[in-house]
């Protein structure tokens, strides 16, 4: 695994992160790594293409048993290998389950700061949000569950989950997952647990499916090598159930979730949590020693903002809010000439104005410089 010095190397790059600004902008918002793709990978795209085997996708066995061995030895979670379904992306699995299990106008529970597409698949179901923001404790954010409670009171049928959570970088504990768990159970909640990040856990992480009895009951988990191994372009994901009951909700979900799926995504997915474990474990490391470098960097070019302590993923939710900058994010990228995502993307309460997400999955150089554009905007 690598990463370039040279801020200009990626022109050959043809993803939306290269391609959505002007060539000056440091692209720092999109989820995508700049790392290289896992040599495993790689090959097994060169092979697929040398015997011309790029037809449509057809049974493969192989994602399930791929992630069956990679579930059991990362999380202790024995997967049902029969309940693993695939789905073109984690997007278009969250809201074909949406649209199997709502009706326009349902309230879907989701806790922001969260990712800004929850709010998209949300709206393309006709459905609408209802938010238990996350609580600031001393240790950094928290699953509110008392609001996570009262919304299920309330009559919240639907829960969709960000763990660990994106922007934020929060590991749910297996503490609060299992009392979720039960209040799902109580009140017949559906939880769809969007763990695409799990695998840039640094701290110990817990699937919800593992959680017992409560959580197979109401759990369904949508994921992905997509993002851990940084090849969103190639197409395949899935979603897993671990009951009758659940596989029962969403007996109605489309036979074609599978055909829609890309053969070499669903391939390389199956080659990401067989082969490509050490890939995984390099690209981990170099995003905590990223992780620390941002932390030491943002005071000596700004003072003034907060870095959101994390143990996952590899987006900085940073407070710049003593800054007192109106559209800051807008600010930065048309005079800083860096790509964020601003805060108020992930929410609609009024202090994520003083917010913005950036992507550290690059070199150091970059997160420096990167940072010294924005000082520039910020302090003056």
């Amino acid at each position: 695994m690598t990463d370039s010095q040279d801020f200009g190397n990626f022109a050959s790059r043809s993803s939306s992160k290269w391609r959505r600004f002007a060539s000056d902008v440091l692209p720092m918002h999109v989820a995508e790594m700049d790392f290289d793709v896992a040599p495993e990978i790689r090959a097994q795209i060169i092979d697929f293409a040398n015997r011309s085997d790029l037809g449509y996708l057809g049974p493969i066995p192989e994602v399930a048993q791929a992630f069956a061995g990679f579930a059991k030895d990362r999380w202790g979670w024995e997967i049902d290998q029969s309940q693993l379904k695939l789905a073109t992306d984690v997007g278009v699995a969250a809201v074909e389950i949406l649209r199997a299990i709502s009706k326009p106008g349902d309230k879907v529970l989701i806790n922001s700061p969260v990712y800004s597409a929850f709010f998209n698949w949300i709206e393309e179901v006709g459905c609408e949000p209802a938010d238990a923001p996350l609580k600031v404790t001393d240790s950094g954010y928290q699953l509110d569950l008392a609001a996570i409670e009262q919304a299920f009171k309330d009559g919240v049928k639907i829960y969709l989950l960000c763990s660990p959570q994106n922007p934020v970088g929060l590991v749910h504990s297996a503490k609060d997952l299992s009392e979720v768990a039960r209040l799902a159970d109580e009140h017949e909640v559906i939880v769809i647990s969007d763990e695409i990040h799990a695998p840039l856990s640094w701290i110990p992480f817990t699937p919800y499916l593992t959680l017992g009895e409560a959580a197979e009951r109401t759990g369904v988990t949508i994921s992905s090598s997509s993002k851990a191994w940084n090849v969103a372009g190639l197409k395949a994901a899935f979603y897993i159930t671990q009951s009758k009951k659940m596989q029962l909700a969403l007996k109605d979900l489309p036979v074609a979730l599978n055909w829609r799926s890309s053969i070499l995504g669903a391939f390389c997915m199956a080659t990401a949590f067989m082969d490509s474990r050490q890939w995984l474990d390099d690209a981990v490391s170099q995003i905590q020693e990223n992780y620390l470098f941002l932390e030491s960097e943002l005071p000596k070019f700004l003072p003034k903002a907060k870095l959101t302590q994390m143990g996952a993923t590899y987006l900085a939710w940073i407070d710049i809010s003593a800054y007192k900058v109106a559209d800051a994010q807008k600010h930065i990228l048309e005079i800083g000439k860096v790509a964020l995502v601003a805060g108020p993307d992930h929410g609609s309460r009024e202090e994520y104005q003083g917010y913005v997400r950036l992507n550290f999955a690059c070199s150091r150089e970059r997160i420096s410089e990167a940072l010294r554009r924005m000082a520039l905007v910020l302090e003056g």
